[in-house]
């Protein structure tokens, strides 16, 4: 799966990211990746980098009004927000077809999660080191629901910080893979993407993929 990311993403003649390009009839497994984290981190930025077609999005422009519950320290440049998900596609092959879907990041949006969750492959959960609390949420609740993933740190022209305390700051797992990416290059995305299906075979050949969490009772 991951040279078949690779070689879709890589083709123009493939991918060319056509505004409307048809979906094979003989496409009949779809695999799924969420792309979760913070607000402002690239989410949107990286699905419309990797995606073979013009993405669907929900964005809407930013007003004085939202001002009151967003945080916007260190985005302030941001006009635009997701209000429900982004949508984009890679087909790998004539049966498989990769849909990516990218969370909003606030917290007034995070009901939406559990849902995008659902029937996932794997997530990405994207950082901005400058504001690395904001992905804490996101890897709290992919642990919660046993969702593998990794952590993907967006560039956006801040201080290097060590891996290692990257990880010690957002208590990372020793086996959680940390890359690095620049959301706006689709060749970062992809790689991304490739990292993700990589770790998804080292667990499920390992047999230590984690475990769903069991099934909360309903009063």
């Amino acid at each position: 799966m991951d040279s078949a990311i690779s070689d879709a993403a890589a083709d123009p003649a493939a991918a060319g990211r056509p505004e409307r390009a048809a979906l094979a009839g003989t496409a009949d497994n779809g695999l799924k990746i969420v792309v979760v984290g913070g607000f402002g981190v690239g989410k949107t930025t990286l699905v419309r980098s990797v995606s073979e077609i013009r993405p669907l999005n929900t964005e809407e422009t930013m007003t004085r009004a939202g001002e009151r519950v967003d945080d916007t320290e260190g985005v302030a440049a941001k006009t635009a927000t997701t209000v429900a998900f982004d949508f984009g596609r890679i087909t790998l092959d004539a049966r498989n077809v990769l849909y990516l879907f990218g969370a909003p990041g606030q917290e007034r949006f995070w009901f939406l999660w559990d849902r995008l969750f659902s029937g996932t492959l794997g997530a990405v959960v994207l950082v901005d080191t400058r504001r690395i609390a904001d992905s804490w949420y996101a890897i709290d609740r992919l642990e919660h629901h046993g969702t593998p993933f990794i952590v993907a740190c967006n560039d956006f022209g801040g201080p290097h910080h060590r891996e290692a305390d990257i990880r010690e700051a957002l208590d990372l797992h020793p086996r959680v893979p940390l890359v690095h990416c620049d959301a706006r290059s689709r060749d970062s995305a992809r790689d991304v993407l490739i990292a993700l299906v990589e770790h998804l075979r080292t667990l499920y050949t390992s047999g230590a993929r984690p475990a769903a969490p069991a099934q909360e009772a309903v009063s």
